[in-house]
């Protein structure tokens, strides 16, 4: 992948050259409401201490056509932990419920801007489905600038065919943090706030500890975007990931609160052109719970 970007035949946002475009924009998708190959997602999202739900926010305005994509549904229910990957053979029979299927692009926005989105995005990416991009700037985007807009019950799509293929190398584990750590083999970026990656500020899940991994490098998702909730031009988000200690020629494992914002490094690091990067599923609820594991503060 390059981070050379290109403008669509509207004219409008510039967009990564790739096989697929990872970013579309509000006028880019109000101009493809009606394609019959193009299912848009709500993937709404917030953390227990945001006074939001995703859901309820869904029912009562939406992108017209959009299903909702519910991240704590479509996850292991074996796993304690938060909204973790779930099985290939549960999200091909999720997505098929859905209506989304082989060969139809995927569309996923979220209620904040760019905050869960980029997890559902990551999510069709490792189970093989690549024709998925994020509404830029998101709903908030989309609601400020008077475009259309539905509520009530959202229609049932027609169920199609979804063929999930697993791509183990784009997820880690808490083994594979401590092979990263003791070997010294990748970087390590945390999504979190400044606040919560120096233990200054309380994990939002009770009982977690503060802190972050040895070695880890602090990016806070938010530093990617810009005012208006858009995402920073590559050479910016290039700049983001330098200033902070991040070698983009080198692997990196992302990781956050629960797996969800380190979806927006993925994203940054994939607008770049760097692909030797993977997620840390279980993220700071797994490590920051388990009273066995190494924590620094500084």
């Amino acid at each position: 992948m390059t981070g050379l970007t290109v403008r669509d035949e509207s004219g409008d946002m510039p967009t990564l050259l790739d096989e697929r475009e990872n970013l579309v924009s509000t006028q880019w998708l109000e101009q493809r409401l009606e394609a019959p190959d193009i299912v848009i997602v709500d993937a709404s999202y917030y953390l227990p201490d945001a006074g939001r739900n995703g859901r309820e926010e869904y029912e009562e305005q939406r992108i017209p056509g959009a299903v909702f994509f519910d991240i704590d549904d479509i996850s292991d229910e074996t796993s304690p932990l938060p909204h973790t990957m779930p099985p290939p053979e549960k999200f091909s029979s999720r997505m098929r419920k859905m209506g989304i299927g082989d060969g139809m692009r995927v569309v996923v926005y979220d209620g904040a801007g760019l905050f869960s989105a980029a997890r559902v995005w990551w999510m069709f990416r490792t189970f093989g489905h690549l024709d998925v991009a994020i509404l830029d700037g998101g709903f908030p985007k989309w609601l400020a600038e008077n475009r259309p807009v539905e509520d009530g019950p959202a229609m049932q799509r027609q169920p199609r065919h979804m063929s999930a293929r697993y791509s183990a190398s784009s997820v880690r584990d808490k083994q594979d943090i401590f092979n990263a750590i003791r070997s010294d083999s990748q970087q390590i970026a945390d999504a979190r706030s400044p606040a919560r990656f120096s233990a200054r500020e309380p994990e939002p899940r009770a009982g977690m500890r503060g802190g972050h991994m040895p070695g880890a490098r602090n990016v806070h998702y938010k530093t990617l975007l810009n005012d208006d909730g858009t995402v920073k031009s590559t050479e910016a988000i290039a700049k983001v990931f330098d200033d902070a200690g991040i070698d983009v020629t080198k692997p990196v494992i992302t990781s956050c609160g629960s797996g969800v914002t380190a979806a927006i490094l993925t994203l940054g690091l994939t607008l770049v052109g760097h692909n030797a990067n993977s997620l840390y599923d279980g993220s700071w609820a797994e490590w920051g719970s388990d009273p066995d594991t190494p924590v620094e503060t500084d």
